[in-house]
């Protein structure tokens, strides 16, 4: 186990400028204005947040820079932003606006050498690759892109390993089968993967109570990202850090 305290890390899904929410990655419902919401998670304890434009890959566009630009104003914690990342510019802008670590998916997959370029010229510790993982019939876990609409056929084992090597700082690991549901975390993956690369794994996916994050941080994640349960107040961040430090998980509170 890290002796790193264990991040609380609440997730901004955006589409068409608002923050939305859905199960296993459709069905988004609205869950209101993402500076207004961003501005909530900064003062109620969460140690970073992660902004997710879902739909920039899908659409071929750009990630709303003028959005990420508001928000970043507005927040004193780590900002992650993803969605439609490209290129080395589209990293240069938007850490020009204030973000401080950038999540490349569906580009990371078709180009696999941004990864090393990205590191390379921005250091790691700002390069999060994300990947969605849904288990296909054979028991194994397939990666998926486009917003989780593309089976790639790639192992996500495989690719989670070559992202370490080409300098990827974090791995943020959703499970699209847990997406939204509530019932816990991909346990079984999430352990994979953490004992397989050397850097942090942010579990997301299923996070319904106090208990499945928990579980999450037993399995060997080193940061929890989490949507519903914090957009609609089921659970209170602060509540949870204590919660999680009786059970002799290390936060910062």
């Amino acid at each position: 186990m890290s002796t790193y305290a264990k991040r609380i890390i609440p997730c901004l899904d955006v589409k068409n400028g608002r923050v939305v929410k859905g199960v296993n990655f459709v069905g988004l419902r609205d869950a209101g204005n993402p500076v207004e919401i961003a501005k909530r998670y900064n003062n109620e304890g969460a140690d970073e947040l992660t902004f997710l434009d879902i739909t920039a890959s899908c659409e071929n566009r750009a990630t709303i820079i003028d959005v990420v630009q508001e928000v970043a104003k507005e927040v004193f914690i780590p900002l992650t932003v993803g969605g439609g990342i490209n290129n080395l510019e589209d990293i240069s802008k938007l850490l020009n606006v204030g973000c401080d670590k950038i999540s490349i998916n569906t580009s990371a997959v078709l180009n696999p050498d941004f990864i090393n370029e990205a590191s390379n010229k921005f250091g790691n510790q700002c390069i999060v690759v994300a990947i969605d993982v849904k288990r296909v019939e054979d028991g194994t876990y397939h990666v998926f892109i486009n917003g989780g609409r593309k089976d790639t056929g790639i192992d996500a084992l495989v690719w989670a390993k070559e992202v370490y090597n080409r300098g990827a700082g974090e791995i943020l690991l959703t499970s699209m089968d847990k997406d939204g549901s509530k019932s816990g975390f991909e346990l079984n993956i999430t352990s994979k993967i953490s004992s397989l690369v050397d850097i942090p794994v942010i579990a997301s996916g299923g996070a319904g109570c106090m208990k499945d994050i928990k579980e999450a941080f037993e399995c060997g994640a080193n940061a929890v990202l989490a949507a519903s349960i914090f957009h609609f107040r089921e659970i209170d961040i602060m509540d949870l850090k204590r919660y999680l430090q009786e059970h002799n998980i290390k936060t910062r509170i």
